[in-house]
């Protein structure tokens, strides 16, 4: 929608284009007092249109200058998630406008409902960033370029640039992963993430290093081995570190887990086509860290280390593809009967799991993945779905969740699951033909 955004203090010049916030009702109106053209905007909130609505937009002038007037919905209700709904709202009109410099009249209307606006700052940074992204590496000569215009915003509030230009840095290493995420499986194998992840170590000061081959053998990754031999794209385990200043030596890491299937057929158990379709997509875990660590060496530089840890394959079919019925032996000594060769994810997120306490002796350990559809099944698009059974932990998901906006909803895990799990010939198999509770087998 904008080809860069760029933020800045309010200066002597004029901006063609203004945004003033409002609320939805009398009350939302009666202290509102905006910092030019009062009596034209004032009346132009008498208009029947202008609702107040969380993300209603209307439109007036004063002199040559173009005002919107951005609704915010009702004063007591104002929180993250409302602002970032209105500001995508704002960031579409603004798009179709072709708005290039823009004045934010957002402080006072803010500040009389106690919005935090250094939050509120944030959340209009990451939604303007993240209505900027566009995949369009793969397009070619038979479509035609859309025009993009570069966005300026002016405030006069430092508080509020300061939470913008936050907003805009952390939107960068979200595209970043979404650009990945969209990357198609005849470029993004395994050796291609790890190229990007060498890539973004030398840009950031990040340090990596890529396990494949001999080495993987060694380590003994039964999962990513098994899981990527069918395919002529070797697998391989990519390790991502973060040191804050000063080393924080014998200091043990965090550690950020992704699932990185390149593309997966479902093996021999194989998927109906149609299933195959956006199975590029089976990589989004890994995309998601990688976009993380880049958030993590750029902008949020914690004083603890972290270690994100990419499992990386492509599950596919040849004669010499992992079949239903082997038997994995893992590097801490746990046998797995693979029952379902689609159900890949959790063998090689086993080897990150035990890799992590093993050897990286995590202080604590989040893995992400797209590991089942039984998530889907059970909580739509809307939640992600958490297994934590660590009390602190869990708190401190469910915090980050509510800030970012990126809902988690909490299965249950308990002990007596396992017993579907358990296999007549090894410690455990990978998946029960029984669909009960199918999300919590992959958990489990």
């Amino acid at each position: 929608m904008f080809t860069g955004i760029s933020v800045g203090q309010k200066g002597e010049g004029v901006a063609p284009t203004v945004v003033i916030a409002y609320y939805e009702g009398k009350e939302g109106t009666a202290e509102f007092s905006p910092s030019f053209g009062e009596k034209t905007v004032k009346a132009t909130l008498e208009r029947e249109d202008a609702t107040g609505e969380n993300g209603n937009l209307v439109e007036t002038s004063v002199g040559s200058r173009r005002v919107f007037l951005l609704g915010l919905g009702k004063k007591e209700k104002v929180n993250a998630e409302s602002l970032r709904t209105a500001f995508a709202r704002l960031g579409r009109k603004l798009s179709s406008t072709k708005a290039t410099e823009v004045e934010l009249d957002f402080s006072g209307t803010l500040g009389s409902a106690g919005v935090d606006l250094y939050l509120a700052g944030r959340c209009l940074g990451e939604s303007l960033g993240l209505l900027s992204w566009n995949y369009t590496e793969l397009r070619g000569t038979a479509t035609k370029k859309k025009e993009y215009c570069a966005l300026q915003l002016v405030t006069e509030d430092k508080t509020l640039e300061a939470g913008m230009t936050f907003g805009l840095s952390l939107s960068k290493s979200v595209n970043l992963a979404r650009d990945l995420s969209q990357t198609p499986p005849n470029i993004a194998n395994p050796l291609y993430m790890a190229e990007r992840a060498r890539k973004l170590a030398a840009e950031t000061g990040l340090s990596c290093r890529v396990i494949t081959g001999d080495e993987l053998a060694l380590e003994k990754m039964e999962g990513l081995i098994n899981t990527g031999k069918g395919s002529v794209n070797p697998p391989c385990l990519i390790r991502l570190e973060y040191r804050p200043e000063g080393g924080a030596e014998g200091v043990a890491p965090v550690v950020l887990l992704g699932k990185t299937i390149t593309f997966d057929t479902g093996g021999y158990s194989l998927k109906i086509s149609n299933g195959m379709v956006g199975m590029k997509r089976d990589k989004d875990g890994g995309c998601a860290i990688l976009g993380a660590m880049h958030a993590i060496a750029t902008l949020i530089k914690p004083k603890f280390p972290v270690v994100g840890l990419l499992v990386s394959a492509e599950n596919s079919i040849s004669s010499d593809a992992m079949r239903p019925d082997d038997v994995l032996t893992y590097r801490n000594g746990v046998t797995v009967e693979v029952t379902n060769t689609d159900a890949e994810g959790r063998l090689v997120l086993a080897d990150g799991l035990v890799w992590a306490c093993e050897v990286e002796k995590a202080t604590c350990i989040v893995d992400l993945a797209t590991l089942t559809g039984g998530v889907v099944t059970a909580l739509g698009s809307t939640f992600a779905g958490l297994f934590c059974e660590d009390d602190a932990l869990r708190g401190k998901l469910d915090t980050a969740s509510t800030r970012s906006g990126e809902r988690v909803w909490r299965l249950t895990m308990h002990t007596e699951y396992r017993e579907m799990m358990k296999s007549p010939i090894a410690d455990i198999h990978n998946s029960n033909p029984n669909r009960k509770a199918h999300p919590i087998q992959g958990a489990a």
